[in-house]
């Protein structure tokens, strides 16, 4: 497997925003971020696929999904090292395979199967379609958000992820993921925490980093 795709260790509560796009997850990431003091891990694609539009006008082809997934887990593994006992992840591999399998009638990459199926998180925060559609140079198929939405439950219940759904107004969402979240917080022993890290004449420094944007800390 491409050792770039693969997950490095760290001892974390590792949350995942999935489902269709314009399902808020973007959104959530940065609530929870803010609420737990932590980074959260933007999705590369838009950032990626962005710039191909703005530059080709060209939407993702098959080429692009290895770079992109490449690109996830850089930025995932550089922000663990960031996060205080949680790192919120706006998406994931096992995300890019079912748009691969949706787009590309069911092709996906090995080396991009195997990595979605070995990273592992502890929760899975699944996104209904009870959101208002917000068209982008890069959304599409705002008339398949249904189909989508049974693509992504079924690939978390085929490959035996944890998850909850999520539906309801902002507020309502937030409520039932904190609740979700501060349980598995309290099960687990030993938690990385950036701030620990670090000595006592840095931790002013800390209360700079903003954990509304997993762009923004570097």
């Amino acid at each position: 497997m491409e050792k770039k795709l693969i997950q490095k260790p760290i001892n974390l509560v590792k949350v995942v925003l999935f489902g269709p796009e314009s399902t808020g997850k973007t959104t959530l990431s940065r609530q929870l971020a803010r609420h737990y003091n932590t980074v959260w891990a933007p999705e590369f694609a838009r950032t990626y696929l962005q710039k191909k539009w703005n530059n080709e006008r060209k939407i993702c082809e098959k080429e692009d999904l290895i770079p992109i997934a490449i690109g996830q887990m850089k930025i995932e593994n550089k922000l663990a090292k960031k996060a205080d006992k949680i790192l919120i992840c706006d998406t994931d591999l096992l995300e890019t395979k079912v748009y691969s399998e949706e787009y590309y009638e069911g092709f996906v990459e090995d080396d991009l199967n195997i990595a979605a199926t070995k990273n592992q998180y502890d929760l899975y925060l699944l996104t209904y379609i009870d959101t208002p559609w917000e068209e982008d140079d890069l959304r599409d198929r705002p008339e398949l958000r249904l189909e989508m939405f049974t693509a992504f439950e079924k690939a978390l219940i085929e490959n035996k992820r944890p998850y909850i759904l999520l539906k309801g107004d902002k507020e309502t969402r937030l409520k039932n993921a904190v609740k979700a979240i501060d349980k598995l917080v309290l099960t687990k022993e030993n938690l990385y925490s950036f701030s620990d890290s670090l000595p006592t004449s840095e931790m002013s420094l800390l209360d700079q980093i903003p954990t509304d944007s997993g762009l923004e800390i570097g």
